[in-house]
């Protein structure tokens, strides 16, 4: 038997662009991209990477905590840069500072342009509580 569950933070353009913020199915979580957003939906940390970069892991730590998990279950993890060249290091730093001593397998990709003109960083994962 499959058991579905979903989690959305509640932010009013969830339902506007018909997506739920995590997903699992049988203990195998789907995390939505996640950015810089507060939970009224606006956005967070403009032309600041460390302010965006902390509350999109908050906001991934939201989804987690959501579905009864935590840091520690991820093990996937992707990281969308806007500016890789600018901002490798200072994401790097900032994500083993997140993750600890968990090492999930984990991507880093460079993309021209992400939802939203101001948007620095977005941030997926999977996790499993198996």
């Amino acid at each position: 038997m499959n058991t579905a569950k979903t989690y959305n933070h509640g932010v009013p353009w969830e339902e506007t662009f018909g997506v739920t913020q995590g997903y699992s199915i049988n203990g195998t979580i789907y995390i939505s991209g996640q950015f810089s957003h507060d939970m009224q939906g606006e956005f967070v940390g403009e032309g600041d990477f460390e302010a965006q970069t902390r509350q999109t892991l908050e906001n991934l730590d939201r989804v987690l905590e959501g579905f009864g998990a935590t840091r520690s279950n991820i093990a996937e993890i992707e990281v969308f840069l806007t500016n890789p060249q600018e901002h490798f290091e200072q994401s790097v730093a900032l994500y083993k500072e997140y993750i600890g001593d968990h090492r999930p397998a984990a991507t880093l990709i460079g993309v021209s342009g992400l939802a939203f003109p101001h948007q620095l960083i977005e941030i997926r994962a999977v996790a499993c509580t198996n």
